[in-house]
């Protein structure tokens, strides 16, 4: 199971692979995309999708790709004083090519700053119109006393692709749970590479088992990439029966999770199941149709049970799109604590199976069986008297052994313990044989 695995080793191994991915200039489509599935590649073998620019997907169109080679703006010195090779944020990202001198006044009009936090660069997008523009700090923005400027953008805005991965995971049964991120962002650790990485590592551990579900992880351009995945794959989505997006997870902020639109499935149960066990501080959302991709899987044309998983939520957070969301911002403990979270639930859903007693008249007697608890102990230390009197009363066909848990109040995995002893026994039997 993944949560045995060794908590340093996963916290090291995720944030090398963010530090990995940091310094990319990463867009909704382009090379920054395709650099980063490369990299994600060496780790377990992806399918990348190319999606040529103008496919219809729904109501929306794949846009021209967009890379860029440099970005600067120069004083009247010659001086770079705004410099894209210094950060990736200084470009407003899908900015269109320009070279051409700029009065002060002109040049104010395309700058972006945050006057409250005046030492962080914001970030700033225009993938639908086409503009251009700069962010700084607001400690630079200051510094522009010249009257004229030069301003030079070597970006390319034409026809190609839109580029996702996608990894399969074939189970025991074609239902499917899906796992999303995206991977839009450039330069931001929290909002996009530790779902990034926590999915990579979560897909590359599940590889070397046989889970109960088959498992479908997506990294994709955000919105448009979503939709394009459900626009040219409908026939699969009917596969899909639970789902999690993976975002903001880095950071030290409590646990948030954010239901379905149905609210009630069995992932949101789950979710909520394993953040009170935590005995941490967490909050449990409603769905509101706004965030990350799920509200694009929860759209009522889909409507599926995907909710999404994430510490601290966007915009909930100073350093949320800006240059504080760096290297510093996220740190390995947190990024394990938040895979391990994700394990916990996705371990729970592949067993949380429902039985029925194939003897519901009354107690089996279990001393000849050797598995009575009698009152000076049992030679199994794990075996809980009680979850095995529980399961028993409860396995009708009807309850899960999540609900069990739920109402005993014993933890799921003695539950689940007690639980393949009584089938070793045949005083439990799965509810599709």
């Amino acid at each position: 199971m993944i949560h045995t695995f060794a908590k340093n080793d996963i916290a090291q191994n995720i944030y090398q692979l963010v530090t990995e991915l940091y310094p990319i200039c990463r867009s909704i489509t382009g090379n920054g995309v395709r650099e980063t599935l490369k990299i994600i590649n060496q780790h377990i073998s992806l399918s990348v999708h190319e999606v040529p620019t103008g496919t219809h997907v729904f109501d929306w169109t794949v846009p021209k790709e967009w890379n860029i080679k440099d970005a600067y703006i120069k004083n009247s010195q010659g001086k770079k004083v705004v410099d894209l090779a210094n950060s990736n944020l200084h470009i407003v990202n899908y900015s269109i090519p320009v070279d051409q001198k700029l009065s002060l006044e002109e040049l104010k009009a395309h700058l972006f700053t945050l006057v409250d936090y005046p030492d962080w660069i914001p970030y700033h997008t225009s993938y639908y119109q086409e503009t251009w523009g700069f962010c700084l700090s607001h400690n630079q923005y200051l510094e522009l006393n010249d009257k004229e400027y030069e301003v030079f953008i070597d970006s390319s805005l034409e026809a190609g692709y839109l580029s996702y991965g996608e990894y399969y995971i074939p189970g025991e049964s074609t239902d499917e749970v899906l796992i999303s991120c995206h991977v839009c962002h450039p330069s931001l650790c929290n909002d996009n590479l530790s779902g990034i990485a926590i999915a990579t590592f979560i897909a590359k551990y599940l590889s070397q088992t046989t889970p109960r579900y088959s498992y479908r992880f997506l990294w994709i351009p955000g919105t448009i990439g979503s939709i394009t995945w459900l626009a040219l794959n409908e026939a699969k989505v009917n596969n899909i029966k639970h789902g999690l997006v993976l975002t903001c997870l880095g950071d030290a902020g409590n646990f948030t999770y954010k239901k379905s639109r149905r609210g009630d499935t069995e992932i949101d149960n789950i979710a909520a199941y394993v953040l009170k066990k935590s005995k941490q501080d967490y909050e449990i959302i409603d769905f509101f149709p706004y965030g990350y991709d799920e509200r694009q899987y929860c759209s009522p044309g889909f409507n599926l049970a995907v909710g999404c998983l994430m510490r601290s939520p966007h915009n909930c957070f100073p350093e949320y799109h800006t240059s504080a969301d760096d290297l510093n911002f996220v740190q390995p403990q947190y990024l394990a604590e938040s895979f391990f979270q994700c394990s916990s639930i996705l371990d729970i859903l592949n067993n949380n199976q429902i039985y029925y007693n194939p003897n519901p008249k009354c107690e089996p007697q279990l001393g000849r069986r050797g598995i009575y608890q009698a009152p000076n102990g049992h030679q199994d230390s794990k075996l809980n008297q009680m979850a095995i009197l529980w399961i028993l009363n409860l396995s009708d066909g009807q309850h899960t052994l999540l609900d069990i848990a739920e109402r005993s109040g014993i933890s799921f995995d003695v539950i689940k313990y007690a639980a393949d002893i009584l089938l070793a026994h045949e005083l439990l039997a799965s509810k599709n044989n």
